[in-house]
């Protein structure tokens, strides 16, 4: 999967290009000790850090690449609060008190991580503007209306609401029949985001280590060991925040998981008399393979759509896009596209996250699209299991997903199967 990763074009993203100044790390050589080894500089990872380090816990972070260069930098940065499974299906699924609580839980992301923004005085871009869903047909419009009454009357989150056709033009330069408006979203720059997490772990007395892949992790029963190319660290706790890069470093973990590769690409900034999106929302549709897109700070469209269930990348990761792109805006046919750079988004068979615990050992990922925000109270829950107060790791793991069939071996082609029926469906209308 490393491989894969280095084939994604994080370097040539708009991220990499705006980024704040990448902070200094070094590789993990020789022998370490610590309290908790984390595995991933991502979003995860370094907000558990962050937590434990503040906690009073000794802490390294291992990443295999550079910090942020997986999920967390490459995302769409869109702020989502809640999870893949709607609100509406969370009741239908497990009660509507169960269903409260997860719901309360997920979308207390949001406010924690504008504090943490705010708190250490990250910049990066971030736009609490709202979120609108577009629906691409008409029959879109009653589970929107479902969704938006539940929130409003089961999970008392009174920030979302309907958006009619003709108030839908208003907002989006594209033919919807309708939406709906979440003013608790935004978007933000995620890798400036996932910079300064690195920089206030840092702060707090951790340590990072960049260019450091684990390559395996063995446990005795009194500690844990996880062994570098060139060095090891022996530690009372390992959290694993490797999402869809984790690999077989632990195999029966990553059975719950499925890689997707998503591409994403960021126009030349457009002429001022032309306007995609008022009110500056971010902007995503109700189809099963999802068009997401909102402005950049700079005044670029930045455009995800389309996905591929192979592991192997385009050659032309712009000209993978463009189609997508200008199908819903044909206005800008043509416009010339300055970046383009793939990510992979781990999912699970329910699309929502898979949260653990294995004595010394805990792990988050398989946030299904929604990891811009649920990323970092993830790793806090991690955290904060590890500090004695399991309360939100439990709640998710009542609620942990099943492992997708198959095996190592047809694990991969079972769900590509599946995925390319439903993208099917997508193309024909249904």
């Amino acid at each position: 999967m490393g491989a894969f990763n280095s084939q994604l074009g994080i370097a040539q993203s708009y991220y990499a290009a705006t980024a704040t100044p990448p902070l200094e790390t070094t590789r993990l050589t020789g022998a370490a000790t610590a309290d908790v080894a984390v595995v991933g500089a991502g979003c995860t990872g370094l907000a558990a850090a962050l937590a434990a380090a503040r906690a009073g816990y000794s802490v390294i972070v291992l990443e295999g690449g550079e910090i942020g260069w997986g999920a967390s930098g490459r995302n769409g940065g869109q702020i989502i609060p809640g999870l893949r499974m709607s609100a509406f299906d969370l009741v239908r699924k497990y009660g509507a008190d169960h269903a409260r609580k997860l719901f309360d839980l997920a979308t207390s992301a949001r406010d924690a991580v504008v504090k943490l923004i705010q708190d250490e005085g990250i910049e990066c871009d971030l736009r609490l503007t709202g979120h609108l869903t577009g629906a691409i047909r008409e029959s879109d419009m009653p589970g929107l209306e479902q969704e938006v009454r539940c929130m409003r009357e089961v999970m008392d989150y009174p920030h979302a609401s309907i958006i009619d056709h003709a108030a839908m033009q208003q907002e989006v330069a594209r033919p919807y029949v309708g939406g709906m408006l979440d003013m608790g979203g935004g978007h933000m720059h995620p890798l400036n985001y996932t910079l300064g997490l690195a920089k206030a772990v840092i702060a707090a007395g951790a340590r990072i280590h960049s260019n450091s892949a684990a390559i395996e992790l063995s446990r005795s029963s009194v500690e844990t060991k996880i062994q570098t190319e060139h060095g090891y660290i022996k530690a009372k706790y390992v959290i694993l925040a490797g999402d869809s890069l984790l690999g077989d470093l632990d195999r029966n973990i990553s059975r719950y998981i499925m890689p997707i590769a998503n591409y994403i690409a960021t126009t030349s900034p457009l002429p001022e008399e032309i306007t995609l999106i008022r009110n500056d929302r971010a902007v995503s549709d109700t189809k099963f393979v999802v068009n997401y897109y909102r402005m950049t700070a700079d005044g670029r469209l930045l455009f995800g759509g389309g996905e591929r269930y192979t592991t192997s990348p385009p050659a032309d990761m712009a000209a993978f896009v463009r189609p997508f792109l200008e199908k819903n805006f044909p206005q800008i046919s043509g416009i010339t596209i300055d970046h383009a750079w793939g990510g992979l988004v781990s999912v699970t068979r329910t699309r929502l996250p898979h949260l653990g615990r294995n004595g010394p050992v805990l792990w988050a990922h398989g946030y299904s699209g929604m990891g811009t925000i649920l990323s970092t109270l993830a790793g806090r829950l991690l955290a904060d299991a590890i500090d004695g107060d399991s309360r939100g790791l439990d709640l998710f793991r009542s609620i942990n997903p099943p492992p997708f069939p198959g095996g190592t071996a047809l694990r991969g082609p079972l769900h590509t199967l599946a995925m390319l029926w439903f993208s099917m469906r997508d193309r024909i209308g249904l």
